[in-house]
């Protein structure tokens, strides 16, 4: 079994996940302390479609597929997030499945526990809301090239 993370280790991780790119280094250590790490075995299902929506995780090692309809449509590797929406929507179930195709390790971050973060830290707000309106523009301009094809 594979050594547990630090609080340090977590944060310097957390730098390179693109969600908290805008996110201050002493603010990510806020977040470090309420990620929880988890080990998955491989073929072991971390959430599926219709579950409640209240985690989002990041790969720390490992790969993870997300499922929809039981149809592999994403595979994640280290640094990258899943799951995110329930942190941001109060959508209460999931839309796809994960699953672990190789044993993996994630980070994992409650929902109540990062409202209770940010409702106290209005910078790591500031920051995430820059990387997701970064997402959605970038998005918006995939889909309005894509149309002129």
């Amino acid at each position: 079994m594979e050594q547990t993370l630090s609080t340090i280790d977590k944060v310097i991780f957390l730098q390179d996940v693109d969600i908290f790119e805008y996110t201050a280094t002493e603010d990510l250590a806020h977040i470090a302390a309420i990620a929880e790490e988890k080990d998955y075995a491989k073929n072991q299902i971390v959430f599926k479609e219709g579950d409640v929506s209240n985690a989002m995780y990041l790969v720390v090692s490992g790969e993870i597929e997300i499922l929809k309809d039981g149809l592999k449509i994403m595979k994640l590797e280290e640094k990258n997030a899943f799951g995110t929406w329930a942190l941001f929507d109060d959508e209460e179930v999931r839309m796809v499945s994960a699953r672990c195709s190789i044993h993996s390790r994630a980070l994992r971050i409650d929902r109540e526990d990062f409202y209770d973060l940010l409702a106290d830290n209005v910078r790591i707000t500031q920051g995430i809301l820059k990387q997701l309106a970064r997402r959605l523009r970038g998005l918006i301009k995939k889909v309005s090239t894509s149309g002129q094809s």
